[in-house]
Protein backbone atom coordinates (compact mmCIF):
# COMPACT_ATOMS: atom_id res chain seq x y z
CA UNK A 1 0.00 0.00 0.00
CA UNK A 2 2.74 2.54 0.89
CA UNK A 3 4.43 1.80 -2.44
CA UNK A 4 1.19 2.49 -4.30
CA UNK A 5 0.72 5.78 -2.44
CA UNK A 6 4.31 6.84 -3.21
CA UNK A 7 3.88 5.88 -6.85
CA UNK A 8 0.65 7.86 -7.14
CA UNK A 9 2.23 10.89 -5.46
CA UNK A 10 5.20 10.75 -7.81
CA UNK A 11 2.91 10.52 -10.83
CA UNK A 12 0.90 13.52 -9.63
CA UNK A 13 4.11 15.51 -9.07
CA UNK A 14 5.46 14.64 -12.52
CA UNK A 15 2.12 15.52 -14.16
CA UNK A 16 1.95 18.81 -12.26
CA UNK A 17 5.50 19.66 -13.27
CA UNK A 18 4.73 18.93 -16.93
CA UNK A 19 1.61 21.11 -16.81
CA UNK A 20 3.47 23.95 -15.11
CA UNK A 21 6.37 23.61 -17.55
CA UNK A 22 3.99 23.71 -20.53
CA UNK A 23 2.19 26.74 -19.11
CA UNK A 24 5.50 28.48 -18.49
CA UNK A 25 6.70 27.69 -22.02
CA UNK A 26 3.49 29.11 -23.48
CA UNK A 27 3.87 32.25 -21.39
CA UNK A 28 7.48 32.56 -22.55
CA UNK A 29 6.62 32.26 -26.25
CA UNK A 30 4.46 35.24 -27.10
CA UNK A 31 3.43 35.35 -30.75
CA UNK A 32 1.00 36.98 -33.13
CA UNK A 33 -0.14 35.86 -36.57
CA UNK A 34 0.32 38.27 -39.47
CA UNK A 35 -1.71 37.65 -42.60
CA UNK A 36 0.27 39.22 -45.41
CA UNK A 37 1.22 39.02 -49.07
CA UNK A 38 3.67 36.95 -51.05
CA UNK A 39 5.24 40.19 -52.30
CA UNK A 40 6.38 41.30 -48.85
CA UNK A 41 7.53 37.77 -48.02
CA UNK A 42 9.36 37.24 -51.33
CA UNK A 43 11.14 40.58 -50.99
CA UNK A 44 12.92 39.49 -47.81
CA UNK A 45 11.59 42.51 -45.91
CA UNK A 46 10.20 40.46 -43.02
CA UNK A 47 13.57 38.83 -42.43
CA UNK A 48 14.94 42.32 -41.84
CA UNK A 49 12.06 43.70 -39.74
CA UNK A 50 10.68 40.95 -37.55
CA UNK A 51 13.80 39.90 -35.61
CA UNK A 52 14.26 43.52 -34.51
CA UNK A 53 10.66 43.70 -33.28
CA UNK A 54 11.10 40.44 -31.38
CA UNK A 55 14.27 41.78 -29.76
CA UNK A 56 12.40 44.86 -28.58
CA UNK A 57 9.25 43.15 -27.31
CA UNK A 58 9.78 39.40 -26.99
CA UNK A 59 6.84 38.90 -29.38
CA UNK A 60 7.37 36.54 -32.30
CA UNK A 61 5.49 37.34 -35.52
CA UNK A 62 4.34 34.30 -37.51
CA UNK A 63 3.70 35.25 -41.14
CA UNK A 64 1.08 33.64 -43.37
CA UNK A 65 2.03 34.77 -46.89
CA UNK A 66 -0.79 34.51 -49.44
CA UNK A 67 -2.44 36.79 -51.99
CA UNK A 68 -4.22 39.87 -50.63
CA UNK A 69 -7.67 38.44 -51.39
CA UNK A 70 -6.91 35.25 -49.46
CA UNK A 71 -5.28 37.22 -46.62
CA UNK A 72 -8.46 39.30 -46.27
CA UNK A 73 -10.58 36.15 -46.27
CA UNK A 74 -8.35 34.51 -43.66
CA UNK A 75 -8.55 37.59 -41.44
CA UNK A 76 -12.36 37.70 -41.77
CA UNK A 77 -12.36 34.09 -40.58
CA UNK A 78 -10.29 35.07 -37.54
CA UNK A 79 -7.17 33.27 -38.73
CA UNK A 80 -4.82 36.07 -37.74
CA UNK A 81 -4.27 39.03 -35.46
CA UNK A 82 -3.09 41.61 -37.98
CA UNK A 83 -3.28 42.12 -41.72
CA UNK A 84 -0.61 43.72 -43.97
CA UNK A 85 -1.70 43.88 -47.62
CA UNK A 86 -1.83 46.16 -50.67
CA UNK A 87 -5.33 46.74 -51.99
CA UNK A 88 -6.50 49.94 -50.32
CA UNK A 89 -10.16 49.92 -51.36
CA UNK A 90 -10.56 46.29 -50.22
CA UNK A 91 -8.78 47.13 -46.95
CA UNK A 92 -11.09 50.08 -46.32
CA UNK A 93 -14.11 47.87 -47.02
CA UNK A 94 -12.72 45.29 -44.57
CA UNK A 95 -12.68 47.97 -41.85
CA UNK A 96 -16.07 49.44 -42.88
CA UNK A 97 -17.62 45.97 -42.56
CA UNK A 98 -16.33 45.76 -39.00
CA UNK A 99 -13.68 43.08 -39.51
CA UNK A 100 -10.79 45.44 -38.81
CA UNK A 101 -10.27 48.15 -36.20
CA UNK A 102 -8.41 50.82 -38.18
CA UNK A 103 -6.31 50.97 -41.32
CA UNK A 104 -2.86 52.62 -41.31
CA UNK A 105 -0.61 53.43 -44.26
CA UNK A 106 2.76 51.70 -43.84
CA UNK A 107 4.86 51.96 -47.00
CA UNK A 108 4.69 52.03 -50.77
CA UNK A 109 6.56 51.10 -53.93
CA UNK A 110 5.24 50.63 -57.46
CA UNK A 111 4.26 48.04 -60.00
CA UNK A 112 6.15 47.48 -63.25
CA UNK A 113 5.41 45.58 -66.43
CA UNK A 114 8.25 43.24 -67.29
CA UNK A 115 8.75 41.31 -70.49
CA UNK A 116 11.30 39.64 -72.76
CA UNK A 117 14.19 41.63 -74.17
CA UNK A 118 12.87 40.97 -77.70
CA UNK A 119 9.70 42.89 -76.68
CA UNK A 120 7.36 41.66 -79.47
CA UNK A 121 4.57 44.04 -78.34
CA UNK A 122 6.94 47.06 -78.46
CA UNK A 123 6.20 48.27 -74.94
CA UNK A 124 9.68 49.45 -73.96
CA UNK A 125 9.77 53.01 -72.69
CA UNK A 126 6.00 53.47 -72.40
CA UNK A 127 4.81 55.26 -69.25
CA UNK A 128 1.07 54.70 -69.77
CA UNK A 129 0.31 51.25 -68.31
CA UNK A 130 -3.24 50.80 -69.74
CA UNK A 131 -2.01 51.87 -73.19
CA UNK A 132 0.81 49.34 -72.89
CA UNK A 133 -1.66 46.56 -72.06
CA UNK A 134 -3.78 47.58 -75.04
CA UNK A 135 -0.77 47.27 -77.35
CA UNK A 136 0.04 43.92 -75.80
CA UNK A 137 -3.50 42.63 -76.44
CA UNK A 138 -3.45 43.89 -80.02
CA UNK A 139 -0.16 42.04 -80.60
CA UNK A 140 -1.56 38.97 -78.78
CA UNK A 141 1.77 38.70 -77.00
CA UNK A 142 1.78 36.21 -74.14
CA UNK A 143 0.90 37.77 -70.79
CA UNK A 144 1.03 35.79 -67.55
CA UNK A 145 -1.44 36.87 -64.86
CA UNK A 146 -1.42 35.81 -61.23
CA UNK A 147 -5.17 35.24 -61.48
CA UNK A 148 -5.41 34.84 -57.71
CA UNK A 149 -7.30 37.93 -56.47
CA UNK A 150 -4.07 39.24 -54.93
CA UNK A 151 -3.29 42.95 -54.68
CA UNK A 152 -1.22 42.62 -57.85
CA UNK A 153 -4.06 40.85 -59.65
CA UNK A 154 -6.54 43.51 -58.48
CA UNK A 155 -4.25 46.21 -59.90
CA UNK A 156 -3.87 44.31 -63.16
CA UNK A 157 -7.65 43.98 -63.56
CA UNK A 158 -8.07 47.71 -62.87
CA UNK A 159 -5.54 48.54 -65.60
CA UNK A 160 -7.26 46.24 -68.12
CA UNK A 161 -10.56 47.93 -67.29
CA UNK A 162 -9.07 51.37 -68.00
CA UNK A 163 -7.77 49.96 -71.29
CA UNK A 164 -11.36 48.78 -72.02
CA UNK A 165 -10.17 45.22 -72.59
CA UNK A 166 -11.45 42.01 -71.03
CA UNK A 167 -8.48 39.63 -71.22
CA UNK A 168 -10.49 36.73 -69.81
CA UNK A 169 -11.94 36.24 -73.30
CA UNK A 170 -8.41 35.23 -74.36
CA UNK A 171 -7.81 32.95 -71.37
CA UNK A 172 -5.68 29.97 -72.34
CA UNK A 173 -4.38 31.60 -75.54
CA UNK A 174 -2.12 34.67 -75.19
CA UNK A 175 -3.54 35.40 -71.70
CA UNK A 176 -2.41 32.81 -69.12
CA UNK A 177 -3.49 32.68 -65.47
CA UNK A 178 -1.34 30.92 -62.88
CA UNK A 179 -3.43 31.16 -59.70
CA UNK A 180 -0.08 31.45 -57.92
CA UNK A 181 2.07 33.90 -55.99
CA UNK A 182 4.34 36.49 -57.53
CA UNK A 183 7.52 34.42 -57.48
CA UNK A 184 5.89 31.42 -59.16
CA UNK A 185 4.22 33.70 -61.74
CA UNK A 186 7.54 35.33 -62.59
CA UNK A 187 9.13 31.90 -63.02
CA UNK A 188 6.40 30.95 -65.49
CA UNK A 189 6.78 34.25 -67.36
CA UNK A 190 10.53 33.63 -67.64
CA UNK A 191 9.93 30.11 -68.97
CA UNK A 192 7.40 31.37 -71.55
CA UNK A 193 9.35 34.56 -72.49
CA UNK A 194 6.15 36.39 -71.59
CA UNK A 195 5.03 39.69 -70.09
CA UNK A 196 3.66 40.10 -66.59
CA UNK A 197 2.87 42.72 -63.95
CA UNK A 198 4.90 42.58 -60.74
CA UNK A 199 5.54 44.73 -57.72
CA UNK A 200 9.01 46.23 -57.81
CA UNK A 201 10.03 44.77 -54.44
CA UNK A 202 9.59 41.19 -55.64
CA UNK A 203 11.22 42.04 -58.98
CA UNK A 204 14.36 43.45 -57.37
CA UNK A 205 14.74 40.47 -55.04
CA UNK A 206 13.86 37.87 -57.72
CA UNK A 207 16.91 35.85 -58.76
CA UNK A 208 15.65 34.00 -61.87
CA UNK A 209 14.99 36.96 -64.20
CA UNK A 210 16.11 35.16 -67.36
CA UNK A 211 15.82 37.57 -70.30
CA UNK A 212 12.98 39.55 -68.70
CA UNK A 213 13.48 43.24 -68.04
CA UNK A 214 11.42 46.20 -66.86
CA UNK A 215 9.66 47.68 -69.90
CA UNK A 216 6.90 49.90 -68.48
CA UNK A 217 7.29 51.99 -65.33
CA UNK A 218 6.71 55.47 -63.98
CA UNK A 219 2.93 55.70 -64.47
CA UNK A 220 1.16 57.13 -61.41
CA UNK A 221 -1.46 54.42 -61.93
CA UNK A 222 1.21 51.87 -60.95
CA UNK A 223 1.49 53.26 -57.41
CA UNK A 224 1.43 50.44 -54.85
CA UNK A 225 0.37 51.32 -51.28
CA UNK A 226 0.58 48.90 -48.35
CA UNK A 227 -1.66 49.15 -45.27
CA UNK A 228 -1.84 47.42 -41.90
CA UNK A 229 -4.99 46.60 -39.88
CA UNK A 230 -5.67 45.03 -36.50
CA UNK A 231 -8.31 42.31 -36.81
CA UNK A 232 -11.33 43.31 -34.74
CA UNK A 233 -11.38 41.46 -31.39
CA UNK A 234 -15.11 42.22 -31.10
CA UNK A 235 -15.61 39.85 -34.05
CA UNK A 236 -12.98 37.35 -32.91
CA UNK A 237 -12.30 37.46 -29.15
CA UNK A 238 -9.18 35.29 -29.46
CA UNK A 239 -7.37 38.06 -31.40
CA UNK A 240 -4.29 39.24 -29.50
CA UNK A 241 -5.25 42.88 -29.72
CA UNK A 242 -2.66 44.32 -27.33
CA UNK A 243 0.30 42.54 -28.96
CA UNK A 244 -1.06 43.18 -32.46
CA UNK A 245 -1.44 46.89 -31.76
CA UNK A 246 2.07 46.91 -30.30
CA UNK A 247 3.41 45.63 -33.62
CA UNK A 248 1.38 48.18 -35.60
CA UNK A 249 2.60 51.05 -33.42
CA UNK A 250 6.19 49.86 -33.80
CA UNK A 251 5.93 49.43 -37.59
CA UNK A 252 4.44 52.87 -38.22
CA UNK A 253 6.68 54.44 -35.58
CA UNK A 254 10.17 55.83 -36.07
CA UNK A 255 12.12 52.56 -35.76
CA UNK A 256 9.90 50.49 -38.04
CA UNK A 257 9.74 53.22 -40.66
CA UNK A 258 13.52 53.71 -40.58
CA UNK A 259 14.09 49.97 -41.09
CA UNK A 260 11.67 49.90 -44.04
CA UNK A 261 13.50 52.81 -45.66
CA UNK A 262 16.90 51.25 -45.04
CA UNK A 263 16.06 47.86 -46.55
CA UNK A 264 17.93 47.47 -49.85
CA UNK A 265 19.09 44.78 -52.24
CA UNK A 266 22.09 45.60 -54.44
CA UNK A 267 21.80 49.28 -53.47
CA UNK A 268 18.15 49.42 -54.55
CA UNK A 269 15.45 50.47 -52.10
CA UNK A 270 12.47 48.11 -52.23
CA UNK A 271 9.92 50.01 -50.13
CA UNK A 272 9.43 53.60 -49.04
CA UNK A 273 8.09 54.43 -45.56
CA UNK A 274 4.71 56.12 -45.75
CA UNK A 275 3.12 56.12 -42.30
CA UNK A 276 2.98 59.93 -42.25
CA UNK A 277 0.53 59.96 -45.15
CA UNK A 278 2.92 62.01 -47.25
CA UNK A 279 4.55 60.62 -50.32
CA UNK A 280 7.88 61.43 -51.92
CA UNK A 281 7.63 62.10 -55.63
Amino acid sequence: MPRIIVSVCLSVCVLSWCVLRGTYAQAEEQFIILQSTTSTQNSGLFESLLPRFQERTGIHVRVVAVGTGQALKNARNGDGDILLVHAKSAEEQFVADGWGVQRHDVMYNDFVIVGPASDPAKLSGLRDAPAALKKLAEAQATFVSRGDDSGTHKKERALWKIATIDPSTASGTWYRETGSGMGATLNIAVGMHAYTLTDRGTWISFQNKGDLQVLVEGDAQLFNQYGIILVNPDKHPHVKAAQGQQFIDWLIGSEGQALIGAYQIEDQQLFFPHASGTRAE
